[in-house]
Formats: structure tokens, C-alpha cells, sequence
């Protein structure tokens, strides 16, 4: 935002939107709401931004794009956008290879979704990973490498499994119910599946199997299940209806995403969908790995405030502490 001239400052002068007077040169800027001053950086994705005389400057590389997969059914695609989906069959979480059959391409990420709890809801309990094949026949678990031209490499990082390849996709598991995808810019608009088509617009993510757009989150999802068999989701659960003696409970520890603990990450990320997000996980494990539900729907917040560059120490010895991830 330019510095304008405020009515109460002098000649020359220019007001700084906190109720003084500065020179041109030190006009601060404005980010998500919160000054900055003149001079200041700040890190939006992989750029940096500098603030000067009042506006933004910023490198323009170009970014690696994330989808993140985690919880009961949640998913925020390449592009930002947040969706629930519960179903049940091995899903294309996303891949290059899209439009005819024939197409060409270098990888294949599936999600295998089961039920998670007595409500319906269903986790990522399993993730294959897929280089240099298309052919639905030749699939193997966790993941196969018939390329040649494509090599991988894996490694843990804390409690996560992280198997980055050459051809830039990396893949970050927590061997729970949380999925990192990360897509090198040479994919933006040529990949496919439930994690969107990364091509920076949010509004064309539910882009079926067949290549039709759909608002229905239900639709789009039953279009990326990878076996006929497996029955279509018919309508949205939700398991603080299906469970109401657990909902204030939920709502109780989830609060801790809207609390003064979050509040540097609050104008950076949205915490309402991280919040929702939690009470429907909270709500919905109800046979066992309650704080590994709740824990892993807080640090997905976390995890989003980190990229934003609020780094918030949530965890302590009562929260979560046999959870640490981040």
C-alpha cells in the first residue's frame, strides 16, 4: 500500500498509518493487515519482499507448490484450496498423467483412505508412490521406480519419511495420517487428481478424471478412486452430529488453534478451516488415537503458520508432547 498524505501532516510529509508523520522514504507497508517499516522483509512462499517507500518488492522466483493431505478426509490442494472428502478406495492424490489415456508422464501419488473411527470418516493410512509408469496393472506398494531416467532418494527427518526424486516431487509422511506432496514449478497446470491442478487458480481444482469442472467436493473425489468397485461417497459426515456427547470436549482442546497461543499466525493463515478441521477430527476418533487426531489437526495449523513464517511453540509437556513433529 502507498503512503498517502494524511490531512494532519505537514508539507511533504507523509502519514505512516500509525499517527505520525514520516518522509517519503520511510513509508511502512502493509501485509495481512499487520505495518511493516521501511526496510523490513518478510517471506511470502519462497520470495522475498522488501519494503520500500511504502511498497513491496519482491524476488519473483517460482515456487515449489505443497498439498497437504491430513486428518479425517482433509485436504488443501497445490493452489490453497480446503476441502473435505471421506472415501473409502485408493484415490489419485495427484499426477502427470492427465487428459487421454495415452498421455505421457513421470509419476503417481495414490492415497489409500480407510475408515478412521465408528462415524464413516476415513484417514491416509497408506501412500504409494509411482515414478516413469501409467499402467494401472504394474502398481506396487509404497513405491517403484521403472523409469530409469527417474531416481529417488529417502531419508527420516524426525518422525517423518521424506522421498524426494529427480524428476521434482517430493513426498513427506508421517506414517500417520499426514501427507506432504510438493510439486517442483515444471508441473504448474499439467498435473491432476485430488490434490488440484496447480495452476495458481483455486476456483478450477475440482477438475474431475474425465476433465470436467464440478463444485461438488463428492463428485470430484469419487471421480479419482482408482477402483470401480469401490463404493461413490454419497453425502458429507459429520461426526460431531453423529457423536454430540464428544463435541464439547472437541471444541474445548481445538480452541487452542483460535487461542492468544496462535495469535502471531492469525492474520498470516486463516485458523477457522484448521479449527473446523479439529473438531471434526476430535469429534470423530472415537475408538482410540484421540490426542493423535487432535494433534495431528493442530500441527497441520502449525505446519501452515511455519510456511508463513509464524513459527508458534504450541507443545508442551500436557500438549501433545509424545507427538512432536515440528
Amino acid at each position: 500500500t502507498e503512503c498517502v498524505s494524511g490531512c494532519v501532516c505537514p508539507e511533504g510529509l507523509f502519514d505512516d498509518g500509525r499517527g505520525g508523520c514520516v518522509e517519503q522514504q520511510d513509508c511502512p507497508c502493509v501485509h495481512n493487515n499487520e505495518w511493516y517499516s521501511s526496510g523490513e522483509k518478510i517471506k511470502v512462499d519462497c520470495n522475498t519482499c522488501t519494503c520500500q517507500k511504502g511498497i513491496w518488492k519482491c524476488t519473483d522466483d517460482v515456487c515449489y507448490g505443497t498439498c497437504m493431505i491430513y486428518g479425517s478426509g482433509h485436504y488443501n490442494t497445490f493452489d490453497g484450496k480446503f476441502y473435505d472428502f471421506d472415501g473409502n478406495c485408493e484415490y489419485v492424490a495427484t499426477q502427470d498423467f492427465c487428459g487421454d489415456e495415452n498421455s505421457n508422464g513421470s509419476f503417481s501419488i495414490i492415497t489409500e483412505n480407510v475408515p478412521c473411527g465408528t462415524t464413516g470418516v476415513t484417514c491416509s493410512k497408506a501412500i504409494k508412490m509411482f515414478l516413469g509408469v501409467s499402467d494401472d496393472s504394474q502398481y506396487m506398494s509404497v513405491i517403484k521406480d521403472v523409469g530409469g531416467d527417474v531416481q529417488y532418494w529417502n531419508r527420516t527427518v524426525g518422525l517423518y519419511l521424506v522421498i524426494e526424486a529427480s524428476n521434482g516431487v517430493i513426498l513427506i509422511w508421517d506414517k500417520k495420517t499426514t501427507v506432504f506432496i510438493k510439486l517442483s514449478p515444471d508441473y504448474k497446470g499439467k498435473v491432476c487428481g485430488l490434490c488440484g491442478n496447480f495452476d495458481d487458480k483455486a476456483n478450477n481444482d475440482f477438475t474431475t478424471r474425465s476433465g470436467l469442472q464440478d463444485n461438488n467436493p463428492l463428485n470430484f473425489g469419487n471421480s479419482w478412486k482408482q477402483s470401480p468397485m469401490c463404493p461413490d461417497v454419497t453425502q458429507e459426515i459429520k461426526p460431531c452430529d453423529l457423536k454430540p456427547h464428544r463435541k464439547s470436549w472437541a471444541e474445548k482442546e481445538c480452541s487452542i488453534i483460535q487461542s492468544e497461543v496462535f495469535k502471531i499466525c492469525h492474520s498470516k493463515v486463516n485458523p477457522a478451516p484448521f479449527y473446523e478441521a479439529c473438531v471434526h477430527d476430535a469429534c470423530s476418533c472415537d475408538s482410540g488415537g484421540d490426542c493423535e487426531c487432535f494433534c495431528s489437526a493442530v500441527a497441520a495449523y502449525a505446519q501452515e503458520c511455519l510456511k508463513a513464517e509464524a513459527c508458534v511453540f504450541w507443545r508442551t509437556p500436557d500438549i501433545c508432547r509424545e507427538y512432536q513433529i515440528n
